[in-house]
């Protein structure tokens, strides 16, 4: 893709999801996950009604007045996108790949950050970490975000979200809001999840195709698996293979429910060909 093009897709991301940001999701983003805590904010004289255990005794010996120490809350926070760029990513049966939607969400998710003055970082993963993007604030720093999500092309196909969650772990030392955002059609991470979501508020947002959820009829189809690169002659014909393979893709779904679930994780299920605006601002008015 060269530069021109790159430039045009970034603006046209930037203008439909900063518009989705700016009217719909930063009062919600802004409501729906609080700052680090309380903060100090100033000494004042004692009032009526105020409560003595912020009397500052230091001050009031000083001026012989009581006075109380004020806080606020500190709204400043963190927010880290992590997003699968594996070879599933890349499949899509109606209008659009799970690659496009996925950056949609991203992109409004940053605008949103934005809009509340936080720091935004990204975090690029397959079964290795592709990319890393410190947590930095404003539009400029937003728009490169936008244009690794578009133009990044991963070593590895494949998807270890586990190694991801580690590697959020070693880098974020403080509390983060995490939007993770990938198909999930992997496992072996709940432990690992546990122990992130201790540490930080994460969401899982699930973003599938219709097409991946039953396997059709078609007699004798060559297939391709994008995460290992590997062609295979099925039988679509078999009813034994197509149930196998839904049930395959059902344990895939119900571990990412479960996992997040347990470890008190968020949840978003997205398909491609509905709106995600929908979705996600039902999840934040229910948190």
């Amino acid at each position: 893709m060269d530069t021109k093009e790159l430039l045009k897709k970034v603006r046209k991301i930037e203008i439909k999801t900063r518009r989705l940001s700016d009217h719909i999701f930063s009062g919600e983003y802004h409501t729906s996950f609080k700052g680090r805590g309380m903060t100090f904010s100033e000494v004042r004289q004692y009032q009526y009604g105020d409560d003595i255990r912020a009397i500052d005794w230091n001050v009031t010996a000083r001026y012989n007045e009581a006075h109380v120490k004020v806080f606020e809350e500190e709204r400043e926070l963190t927010m880290m996108l992590m997003v699968d760029i594996s070879g599933s990513e890349n499949f899509g049966s109606t209008t659009q790949f799970k690659k496009e939607i996925v950056i949609e969400i991203a992109a409004t998710m940053a605008f949103s950050a934005t809009q509340n003055n936080d720091k935004i970082g990204l975090i690029l993963f397959s079964d290795e970490i592709e990319l890393y993007i410190p947590p930095k604030k404003g539009r400029s720093h937003v728009l490169r975000l936008i244009r690794e999500l578009i133009e990044f092309e991963p070593k590895s196909h494949k998807t270890d979200i586990a190694q991801a969650l580690k590697f959020l772990s070693s880098t974020q030392k403080k509390k983060a809001i995490v939007f993770m955002i990938s198909d999930f059609m992997c496992e072996n991470y709940e432990q690992t999840l546990k122990i992130a979501s201790k540490k930080h508020d994460i969401t899982g947002i699930r973003v599938y195709d219709i097409r991946e959820e039953k396997m059709p009829n078609l007699g004798m189809v060559t297939m391709l698996d994008a995460e290992t690169g590997r062609t295979q002659l099925i039988d679509t014909s078999s009813k034994t293979v197509r149930m196998n393979y839904e049930k395959y893709y059902q344990d895939k779904v119900n571990y990412f429910k479960e996992s997040f679930r347990k470890s008190g994780s968020g949840v978003v299920n997205t398909r491609v060909d509905e709106s995600y605006v929908t979705k996600l601002l039902s999840y934040f008015k229910s948190r």
